[in-house]
């Protein structure tokens, strides 16, 4: 049979197919796989009604979407999570507080949301403790295991740490008198007060220790394409609107950071 002119040849259409293929593939194969971990940590990330939820769950779930990633987000107690981002490979961890420390044993990337180091009592306990000048730093304080609170208390001075498997626990412990400080992000305080049944009217504030940024961490392993992606995702979520729409349900009283870092290990 003869072929008409116009007609490609089968090597030439297979090629072409192949070119289609390739691009197609590339465009929309889904993003490196990952274990992703998160803490009990409301309103960042709690079970509700056996569901994953808060806005750091809300954040990652859309930035799964864009890229296409199915990998499922678990629920771990924090010191685990944090041990299996240090050991690695292709893990991620959310929300973890930045610090110089930090910032030299893994990816990190964000900001998801800004906080502040606070230390929390009993209502009508303030006056009292902060009567005590520096004798406050004697004062038992609770917090939790691994966390960055416990490390920045340590750093301020704070000698007698109470640590606690979550900060829920921490929290139950202040309410029952076991201390008199609490430190913790000041975003969270009132939402762990309410899962043990208190309300943040029962507490007050003693004093900040520090501002504290909230980040998306990344083992130092995974691979500079996989970062790449998920920064372009936030990127995108941020400069369409998405991320502060999600920023200003679970947080409506603070404002939603905007810029877009990547902070790596020195090579």
């Amino acid at each position: 049979m003869i072929r008409p002119a116009h007609s490609p040849s089968l090597t030439t259409y297979t090629l072409k197919q192949a070119i289609v293929l390739f691009i197609f593939c590339s465009v929309s194969a889904p993003s490196h796989a990952l274990t992703i971990y998160t803490e009990s940590w409301p309103p960042i990330s709690y079970m509700a009604d056996n569901k994953l939820t808060g806005m750091g769950v809300e954040i990652v779930q859309a930035l799964q979407s864009k890229l296409d990633n199915k990998d499922a987000i678990q629920l771990v107690p924090w010191v685990r999570g944090y041990k299996a981002l240090l050991d690695g490979p292709d893990v991620m961890l959310f929300s973890v507080g930045r610090s110089s420390e930090r910032e030299k044993l893994m990816i990190m990337l964000g900001p998801i949301a800004i906080s502040s180091t606070s230390v929390y009592t009993r209502k009508g306990n303030a006056k009292r403790l902060l009567a005590l000048g520096d004798g406050i730093y004697k004062q038992a304080i609770g917090s939790y295991r691994g966390s960055i609170f416990a490390d920045t208390a340590a750093k301020k001075g704070f000698s007698k740490i109470d640590l606690a498997p979550t900060p829920q626990i921490t929290a139950t412990k202040l309410m029952a008198n076991r201390f008199d400080l609490w430190v913790d992000g000041s975003v969270v305080v009132a939402s762990v007060l309410k899962e043990i049944g208190h309300s943040a009217d029962e507490v007050e504030k003693v004093m900040t220790l520090d501002s504290l940024e909230l980040y998306l961490a990344f083992s130092h392993q995974t691979p500079a394409r996989t970062i790449q992606e998920w920064e372009e995702a936030l990127i995108w979520l941020k400069k369409e609107g998405l991320f502060q729409k999600i920023h200003r349900k679970w947080l409506p009283n603070e404002a939603p950071p905007l810029e877009v870092n990547v902070l790596k290990p020195p090579a």
